[in-house]
């Protein structure tokens, strides 16, 4: 059959799922089976979306096809490029903290993270008053906006950030220099079948270098600790990161402390060992410094849990006794040093009053908490649907 080699892979895939290291009760590979779903859906889309003489910008991660330890407050969108071509993005700037772009060489790889040609944010380019801007991406140029394709340029990465979730997105688009009155050829069966070739074989990439990169980047670190700020391996030239895993008893909490950035983004978030995100939209699994309660000394303080410490910056661990947890700040103007960083500290549950200095002005009614959760929903819907 025309499927079988996407049939094939999936089958595949879900044997890697099943033998997962980290996989150690019903419930870490029912949450195995559920992010293989996301990853057929986005390697299926990912595959027909592949066009670098007709690009778009798809979704490159969301709340069901999620990989990467996905950023909550990010929408990721990214089309695919040729340094034999040129292109025009076009779009407008919605009122978010953060717009980047990212041109990559590669892909991901179980081996490798792809190198980044050119990384930047829309302070390097022209945008007009009404927040219009027009990009040019391609062989050398004195054109205004203008970006050179460097050899191996395979993809274009764009990432819309929210601090406050109410902001509004903008809009993008992209189209190859040339292809006015051009179109795709019609496709033949042959080539449908190599497209779900190529979505089996981008499947199969994705879960093994997805669960590898854990190794990489966090589990070489001592449990229940986090590094001090750090450019982010393979990504954003104006981001820093701060990485770390976690392994909490029901009665016990993680209270991580973090200065108030000057950085436009800061956020915080938790990951499953599937290397994604928990579950953001019902649960507060992150937050950002513009969602975070600030203590008088100018720190953010959170409480990290499976049990309600009834705290405004109570991050849930829904479940998750293992996990990764992660910062990252962004459009930042200067380097970021130790002193930036969270520091980490491991209580009893019922300690957690005694441990944070500003706790009766921490606390949280439930209905106000529930409100909480009631704006999260609000918000992620408004921006999907935007």
């Amino acid at each position: 059959m025309l499927t079988d080699s996407f049939t094939e892979a999936t089958a595949a895939a879900e044997k890697i799922i099943e033998d997962a290291p980290h996989v150690r009760s019903e419930q870490d590979l029912v949450e195995g089976y559920e992010y293989l779903a996301g990853s057929v859906r986005a390697s299926l889309q990912m595959a027909w979306a592949y066009d670098t003489r007709f690009p778009i910008f798809a979704s490159s991660t969301g709340p069901y096809t999620k990989m990467g330890l996905d950023n909550p407050d990010t929408l990721y969108f990214h089309a695919n490029i040729s340094d034999e071509y040129e292109y025009v993005v076009e779009g407008t700037r919605g009122t978010t903290t953060d717009l980047s772009f990212q041109i990559l060489k590669g892909d991901y790889s179980p081996v490798d993270v792809p190198d980044s040609l050119t990384a930047f944010d829309d302070r390097s380019i022209s945008v007009e008053p009404d927040g219009s801007f027009a990009l040019h991406f391609g062989r050398p140029s004195d054109l205004p906006n203008h970006f050179t394709l460097g050899e191996g340029s395979s993809m274009l990465v764009v990432r819309e950030v929210y601090s406050d979730w109410t902001a509004s997105r903008g809009t993008l688009t992209i189209r190859r220099i040339g292809s006015s009155g051009d179109a795709p050829v019609v496709r033949t069966k042959e080539a449908v079948a190599k497209r779900y070739s190529t979505a089996g074989k981008m499947l199969l990439g994705r879960i093994r270098t997805f669960l590898q990169f854990p190794q990489w980047f966090y589990l070489n670190l001592e449990v229940n600790t986090m590094t001090e700020p750090r450019l982010t391996p393979g990504g954003l030239s104006t981001q820093y990161s701060s990485a770390g895993h976690y392994e909490l008893r029901e009665d016990q909490a993680m209270i991580i402390t973090v200065p108030k950035s000057d950085a436009p983004y800061q956020g915080f978030q938790l990951g499953s060992l599937w290397y994604i995100s928990l579950d953001y939209i019902h649960h507060q699994t992150s937050l950002t410094a513009d969602q975070a309660q600030t203590d008088p000394d100018g720190n953010i303080r959170l409480v990290v849990s499976e049990r309600n410490p009834e705290v405004t910056n109570w991050i849930e661990t829904t479940g998750h006794s293992r996990g990764y947890a992660q910062f990252r700040w962004q459009r930042v103007s200067r380097e970021m040093t130790a002193e930036d960083g969270p520091t980490v500290q491991i209580v009893d549950f019922d300690h957690i009053s005694q441990v944070l200095p500003y706790y009766d002005s921490n606390k949280i009614s439930p209905e106000d908490f529930a409100s909480r959760i009631d704006a999260r929903r609000d918000a992620v819907a408004t921006r999907m649907l935007g």
